[in-house]
């Protein structure tokens, strides 16, 4: 018997990464998913984003768990796509009890780059990291309500949304800006939906082994500067977390165990916050 037997979640970012984690671990706890991802890539962002062929494995995965994963090719940046494939999943499915607003992309400016380029990446980085995750919550919120069985809304937020990171250019900036905004949703919406019993809380992780922190453009972007290095690095004597650890942090928060917990921001971080 798990946790969230019965339960429904929706999970942007999904195919692969921290989103495919949560997924899964969800799943286990007796949850379906209603999952969404962009499949496609961002030509500011340095690395690839997930397939189609991914996001399919994904759902081979959850179905392994015996539970269901309702897929849907969808860009957080476009609000309409996401009401729609969340729409259709509650109409599926029955219910909505669960929101974790994952997709995230981390685009660095790489040695010179011109004032335009620099504008795109702080254009793009804004629009998935903050924008992404405020229409997410939008769109989920009426199901969360119509239930009125309360439910929990997690952000993935970063220890960038709590300290000063990755330096002034558009890519770093918009990052840092974008996970800090994160927090002001979940301190402004926490409020705002208390009333309905709605929990609205973030993770903050440390550097997670997943692509966006193990690409080779972050890699150089840490070579140009080795002072970067050195400010990310852990106290706790690991590189970084795996992607389970951030799950299991968000299993507890869609948990009743976290009942009373609103407003927070739990940080997964192997002790980066409080180093600095």
């Amino acid at each position: 018997m798990g946790k969230l037997d019965g339960k429904v979640a929706f999970i942007t970012g999904v195919a692969r990464g921290q989103g495919r984690s949560h997924a899964i671990r969800l799943a286990r706890e007796g949850a379906d998913i209603i999952g969404i991802d962009i499949c496609a890539d961002i030509d500011t962002n340095p690395y690839p984003l997930a397939t189609q062929a991914e996001l399919d494995e994904t759902v081979k995965l959850v179905e392994a768990e015996d539970r269901r994963l309702l897929a849907t090719v969808a860009d957080v940046r476009d609000f309409a796509a996401v009401k729609a494939a969340l729409d259709a999943g509650v109409a599926e499915l029955g219910r909505l009890d669960i929101v974790s607003a994952n997709a995230g992309i981390s685009p660095m400016a790489l040695g010179e780059i011109d004032d335009a380029e620099d504008v795109r990446q702080w254009t793009d980085v804004l629009h998935v990291n903050l924008f992404g995750p405020f229409f997410t919550a939008k769109a989920a919120i009426p199901h969360l309500i119509a239930g009125g069985r309360g439910g929990s809304i997690i952000f993935t937020s970063s220890t960038a949304g709590l300290r000063g990171f990755a330096g002034a250019d558009g890519g770093g900036a918009g990052y840092t800006a974008a996970k800090h905004g994160v927090i002001g949703l979940v301190h402004t919406m926490a409020n705002a939906l208390a009333p309905h019993s709605i929990r609205v809380n973030a993770v903050a992780p440390t550097a997670v082994r997943t692509m966006m922190a193990t690409n080779d453009a972050i890699a150089q972007w840490i070579t140009e500067d080795p002072s970067r290095g050195a400010h990310m690095a852990n106290p706790l004597p690991v590189d970084m977390v795996e992607p389970e650890d951030i799950s299991a942090a968000v299993a507890f928060l869609a948990s009743d165990e976290a009942r009373y917990v609103i407003g927070s921001t739990l940080p997964v971080d192997a002790g980066f916050v409080n180093k600095v």
